[in-house]
């Protein structure tokens, strides 16, 4: 399977960046996550920004929760919902510093 499989059929209609980002972002396991930098580095292509663009523009179609700055953080306006996904799905996440832990949550895509 190549990352341009991993494109959600209802979403044909963003651009082809879009849809690879949202594709990896719906293969993350449950209890897992990505930064922004780490999917950037999967496809080749693009970079942090790039992807924390396509996010935040359209994220809400994919499990938003599992994808985080390099320090394991989200914006702070988003941190309470995450918080409620992370506990659901066993993702280690300090809750007084607001923050994945890294070291045993990045998913490397494999």
């Amino acid at each position: 399977m190549t990352t341009r499989d991993l494109v959600p059929e209802a979403d044909t209609g963003l651009p082809p960046f879009a849809r690879r980002v949202l594709g990896v972002v719906g293969t993350i396991p449950e209890g897992r996550v990505m930064t922004y930098g780490d999917i950037a580095e999967y496809l080749e292509e693009g970079g942090p920004r790039q992807v924390g663009a396509v996010m935040s523009r359209h994220g809400d179609a994919v499990p938003w929760w599992r994808v985080v700055n390099a320090g394991g953080e989200l914006p702070s306006h988003l941190r309470g919902e995450a918080s409620l996904h992370y506990d659901q799905e066993g993702t280690p996440y300090d809750k007084s510093r607001e923050r994945v832990n890294l070291r045993l949550a990045r998913w490397d895509g494999r």
